[in-house]
């Protein structure tokens, strides 16, 4: 029996980008949500099978998949609403791909399933959109490239073109949690955590220095593994110059805020003020902005030793993309590991960036 591809959230704005992009692909998945209503409204003009299910029961989430099955995961938040779909996959022996952008959420999905997911012949590969997908491969490809004179990698993640009205209800809320949560760093051969946007970064742009300011993402936790010589691995955001000159003190405030019970509630409601009524930018808006991520790397005299770039689609475009191929290289067989892993250790740099390539993420000039 041929393995399906099932998308969970699919009448969210990602579910709907990533159903659009496998049914251009020829693909024919299961689509999953809460609502039979929107499921029907979504599935019925294609013709494609749909399923009911919530993660307030799991048990419904586990009867999505069967072992072999690709669940695709856009619910989130994450830390809140996204390990049922996780476990379902662990337990089952489902591959797994989800459009997370939190860390810490993919360190405890780590804890959690991997032993469980490798006994049962699964891939996970959590975090596998615009987050964090681009700064892995570049950083892979200079990594890759420096061999054994690797010492500090820095990521940048940046977007060419408009993002004014660009912005997802989800992305909004994203950033404003984020700047109270610590950045993850990884230093002298071990995770370390320091305070969100403490300092800064300058990269070149298409000839332009633009800095980003400094926030986290998964290549800090599976880069090392891949590439045992890194020094140091950061990840920065540049998406707004403007707030990378104000970030730092606004992390600083929010996290005095974080400590006390009245200042948690001015943050909740002010991330829910962010994420307004959700939903995303539409195609023509999508199509003003390219996304872009640059690594630079040091050697271990500190000097620049290596710097690559990538370049594709808009961010959330680029995210549906990512996360199609992603599902249809897992169904065809192409991971090279099982348990909870990286996109370079779940299919090789080469089969990574064969995979990226297909979803409009390439090597780029500066």
């Amino acid at each position: 029996m041929t393995s399906r591809i099932v998308v969970f959230g699919a009448t969210g704005y990602t579910g709907r980008l990533v159903v659009e992009s496998l049914l251009a692909k020829g693909q024919r998945p299961l689509l999953a949500g809460r609502s039979h209503t929107g499921l029907q409204a979504l599935a019925d003009p294609h013709g494609l099978p749909f399923q009911t299910a919530d993660v307030t029961d799991p048990s419904t989430v586990r009867a999505l998949v069967d072992p072999g099955d690709v669940l695709v995961s856009t619910v989130g938040p994450f830390s809140r609403f996204g390990h049922a779909a996780a476990a379902a996959a662990a337990e089952v022996g489902a591959h797994y791909l989800d459009s997370t952008g939190e860390v810490d959420f993919v360190q405890e999905v780590r804890r959690r399933y991997s032993a469980q997911a490798a006994g049962n012949g699964a891939t996970m590969v959590p975090a596998f959109g615009y987050d964090y997908v681009p700064g892995t491969l570049a950083g892979a490809v200079a990594a890759e490239r420096a061999g054994t004179a690797a010492g500090r990698l820095s990521i940048g993640y940046f977007t060419v073109g408009s993002l004014r009205r660009g912005i997802s209800g989800g992305t909004r809320a994203t950033l404003a949690e984020g700047l109270a949560l610590p950045a993850a760093v990884w230093r002298a051969g071990s995770l370390q955590y320091t305070r969100m946007a403490s300092r800064t970064h300058a990269f070149r742009i298409h000839g332009r220095v633009r800095r980003a300011f400094l926030a986290t993402g998964t290549e800090v936790l599976f880069l090392p593994e891949a590439f045992a010589d890194l020094g140091a691995v950061e990840v920065y955001n540049g998406w707004f110059p403007a707030l990378s000159r104000i970030a730092g003190p606004l992390t600083w405030v929010t996290q005095k805020l974080e400590r006390v019970p009245a200042g948690k509630r001015i943050l909740a409601a002010a991330a829910k003020q962010a994420g307004g009524s959700g939903g995303g930018p539409d195609a023509q808006e999508r199509s003003k902005s390219l996304s872009h991520a640059v690594a630079e790397l040091d050697g271990q005299d500190g000097r620049p030793a290596v710097e690559v770039h990538v370049q594709g689609p808009n961010v959330y475009t680029l995210t549906g993309e990512l996360l199609a191929e992603g599902a249809m290289a897992l169904q065809q067989g192409k991971a090279v590991g099982s348990g909870v892993l990286g996109p370079v250790q779940a299919f090789g740099l080469e089969g990574l960036t064969t995979l990226c390539a297909s979803a409009g993420l390439t090597l780029a000039s500066d």
